[in-house]
């Protein structure tokens, strides 16, 4: 099969360490105790970028995003000569998006010209409020004025096209709190801004020793009411939790929900690749542990094939965030199976009312579809 028939591809590199681990963060990060290992981590990512990309050759890499962990902390010089051996290894595209996370407490000042020098042409930067105390109830290391400051410097250094992530239902907070974390991310002029609402996951601090956080009601009011006010300023909500500018939608995230391709290197990153003859398609995964990783770099990550079963929910454990849906040939597109696996169970969620067809033939979940997605998507389960 031709590499075009093949879905994109995108490379997701993981950095683990932060300089102190958020307590609702179930992230596989690791607080920096000691000197950062920067260069002997570098290397690793090359001894595993090395042993993945054979197989590989000659399919264009649409996007590189840098996530953590706080990939920050490292220096614009070494991502710099990484991204030149990435390039030496894989075929990516000039135009590629290059994003870059960033928390606004582990900046110094001046440097986001240098990682635009390095190769960085798009930021997350991880707000996640603007209220001093709320920050500091959530474990993060900056305040507000910081990322002021930081998104000051975006703009200066020439890297408008930026990301804020944004929390609501947070500790402590109300309607009037939520509003004006929106208000002032919008006045930062943010290309795109994810809003999300703080869950308490498994595992982490604040799961086991859980903040009071707003009813489940309130948390509604929040969301309506902060949806409407950033469509209000321009910024279309294209998939649950993300708004953006026109034509500022992230590529890698949206390769994701169109359930593309992307390689996992770094510490406990996940990957998934599409190979033909036969059609199969593979989820990676890298040892969690920094050290453990470290030794084992270069040697290839863990393996697993999907099974036939399972292609349905995988997919729609995807695509069914994106607002403006997809089109039910796409099922067959990324996952090499019949329309006849996908398509009864979308019919299921339309006669419920959590679905819709258009009249060009594109599906997604309606408004109440939308509020009870985890249902939809569950639908897909093998075992439904």
């Amino acid at each position: 099969m031709a590499v075009s028939a093949l879905p994109p591809l995108a490379l997701y590199l993981h950095f683990p360490w932060c300089v102190q681990k958020c307590p609702y963060c179930d992230f596989n990060s690791f607080t920096l105790n000691g000197p950062l290992q920067e260069q002997a981590y570098v290397e690793a990512l090359r001894r595993d970028l090395a042993q993945q990309a054979p197989p590989l050759a000659g399919r264009p890499v649409v996007s590189l995003f840098l996530g953590g962990g706080t990939p920050s902390l490292f220096s614009p010089r070494v991502l710099g000569e990484l991204f030149g051996f990435i390039r030496s290894h894989y075929a990516v595209a000039p135009d590629a998006e290059v994003t870059l996370e960033a928390n606004p407490g582990t900046i110094e000042r001046g440097r986001f010209a240098e990682y635009r020098d390095a190769g960085i042409n798009r930021v997350s930067l991880g707000a996640q409020s603007f209220d001093a105390q709320i920050l500091k109830r959530l474990g993060r290391i900056h305040g507000p004025d910081e990322i002021r400051i930081a998104a000051a410097e975006l703009h200066a250094a020439g890297l408008s096209n930026f990301n804020l992530d944004l929390m609501f239902a947070l500790p402590g907070q109300d309607i009037e709190g939520a509003r004006s974390d929106v208000a002032a991310a919008l006045s930062l002029s943010p290309a795109h801004l994810s809003h999300y609402q703080l869950t308490l996951e498994p595992g982490t601090v604040f799961a086991g020793r859980p903040p009071v956080l707003p009813a489940d009601e309130l948390a509604w009011s929040m969301q309506d009411d902060c949806h409407e006010r950033l469509a209000a300023a321009g910024f279309a909500q294209y998939e649950v939790s993300a708004f953006a500018r026109e034509g500022r939608q992230c590529t890698h995230n949206l390769n994701y929900w169109r359930f593309g391709d992307y390689v996992g290197a770094g510490a406990g990153a996940h990957g998934k690749l599409t190979h033909a003859d036969p059609w199969r398609i593979l989820r990676t995964q890298q040892p969690r542990e920094p050290r453990r990783y470290l030794a084992a770099a270069g040697e290839g990550p863990a393996t697993e094939a999907l099974s036939p079963n399972a292609l349905p929910f995988e997919f729609a454990l995807n695509v069914l965030r994106l607002r403006s849906g997809f089109d039910p040939g796409l099922f067959t597109d990324r996952t090499g199976a019949a329309a006849e696996g996908f398509s009864p169970t979308l019919e299921r969620l339309q006669a419920r009312g959590l679905m819709e067809k258009s009249a060009s033939g594109r599906w997604r979940p309606t408004a109440t579809g939308y509020r009870f997605l985890n249902d939809a998507i569950e639908a897909f389960l093998p075992d439904r």
